[in-house]
């Protein structure tokens, strides 16, 4: 019997979370499940990386505020689709779980992918006690790292039989270490063979703190000049902060050795053309653009939050740094920086990629997934 799975999310767009997604559906088995997404608010383009099976998207284009006509159109579209199980994501869907009840959906599952910059460390008192209301009825929850586990446990009140902590994985065919020259994807002229690239790719909002990664930049050029010559900065990603990240730029005179792009589709090449991947994030859960920088084989500079100390091994993959300290992260961009690094640069990068092969594999992720469904409609039944 095939098992369908309504998937509820805010809003199904570009980010770390819809990547999974996709991930998922292209690698469980079509058979065996299958899915519907039911986005709060709307869809985008995204789902079309959805390749080995086909599904539904449904958009309920919910209003800003607190008008409960959302939860009657979900409440109806859930007892017409009729799924076997209900998976929410995040905060911003959870209160779908107490819609999924009243429909008569006994085989729930949470997951909890991040926090964002409203509430980075999980406490505000008003979203908590959402959380534990919604706690009875939820079946399971995955959490996509330790971090997060931790927190449902002790300050959600999750019980242990409850929690599964399930890893984000990558695809090591698709995201590989370059081979040879640089690939051609960057603006003619704007990095040579003896360029260092430091490169970024995520959503540019306030939680993910680009701001910070520029000034690091700018401090690198002005305190090392003649190491940081060939030093060029690439930000991938569209969002609010690309206007304030482009305006630090040119008030500091180096607009034309940044290249911020916006939203790109050839991030695996992309990949390719960093030297090194830079993350400034003020909180992560696990962080998607991570895991294809290491399967990319390339050294990671992370902010030490969340999931991130779990992905990158400081001095072994890449550096840790304090997150909004645009001084350390300049230290930790200079450590990188130019020939004396190339070694550093080659060994980190090589962990990287055996880092992402060895613990982060899309199929081991998309089994323990079904696992939890399982075990959840086991239970229920």
């Amino acid at each position: 019997m095939t098992v369908h799975i309504v998937h509820v999310v805010h809003r199904f767009d570009t980010g770390g979370m819809e990547n999974g997604m996709v991930n998922l559906f292209n690698t469980l088995p079509p058979g065996r499940f299958r899915h519907t997404v039911v986005a709060l608010t709307d869809f985008s383009d995204f789902r079309r990386r959805i390749s080995a099976q086909a599904v539904g998207f449904h958009a309920l284009h919910r209003p800003p505020g607190r008008g409960l006509g959302w939860m009657a159109r979900l409440w109806r579209l859930l007892r017409q689709l009729k799924p076997d199980l209900v998976h929410t994501r995040n905060l911003a869907a959870l209160e779908a779980q107490f819609v999924a009840a009243a429909a008569g959906i006994r085989a729930t599952v949470h997951g909890e992918h991040g926090r964002d910059v409203f509430d980075l460390y999980g406490r505000n008192w008003k979203y908590n006690l959402l959380r534990r209301a919604a706690r009875p009825f939820v079946s399971n929850y995955i959490a996509v790292s330790r971090d997060l586990e931790t927190w449902l446990r002790l300050v959600v009140g999750v019980p242990p039989r409850k929690l599964h902590q399930i890893y984000n994985g990558v695809d090591s065919v698709k995201f590989q270490p370059r081979a040879g020259a640089r690939p051609a994807v960057l603006p003619p002229g704007f990095a040579d063979a003896g360029s260092t690239v430091f490169g970024s790719v995520g959503r540019m909002v306030e939680v993910k703190d680009y701001p910070t990664l520029v000034r690091a930049f700018i401090r690198l050029r002005q305190q090392a000049p003649e190491r940081a010559t060939q030093a060029r900065l690439v930000i991938v990603g569209e969002g609010p902060a690309r206007a304030s990240c482009l305006d630090l730029l040119q008030q500091a005179g180096m607009a034309h050795l940044a290249w911020l792009p916006g939203e790109r589709h050839d991030i695996a090449t992309l990949m390719q053309a960093f030297d090194t991947f830079v993350l400034p994030s003020k909180n992560e859960g696990i962080s998607n653009t991570i895991l294809e920088a290491l399967a990319s084989g390339l050294p990671v500079i992370a902010t030490a939050v969340g999931g991130n100390v779990e992905l990158v091994e400081d001095g072994v993959t890449g550096r840790l740094v304090a997150a909004g300290d645009a001084e350390d992260m300049a230290q930790a961009l200079l450590g990188y920086l130019g020939g004396p690094a190339a070694a550093r640069i080659a060994e980190h990068g090589a962990n990287a990629r055996l880092h992402a092969e060895r613990r982060f594999s899309i199929p081991a992720m998309a089994e323990a997934y079904a696992a939890v469904y399982d075990q959840t409609l086991g239970y229920r039944r």
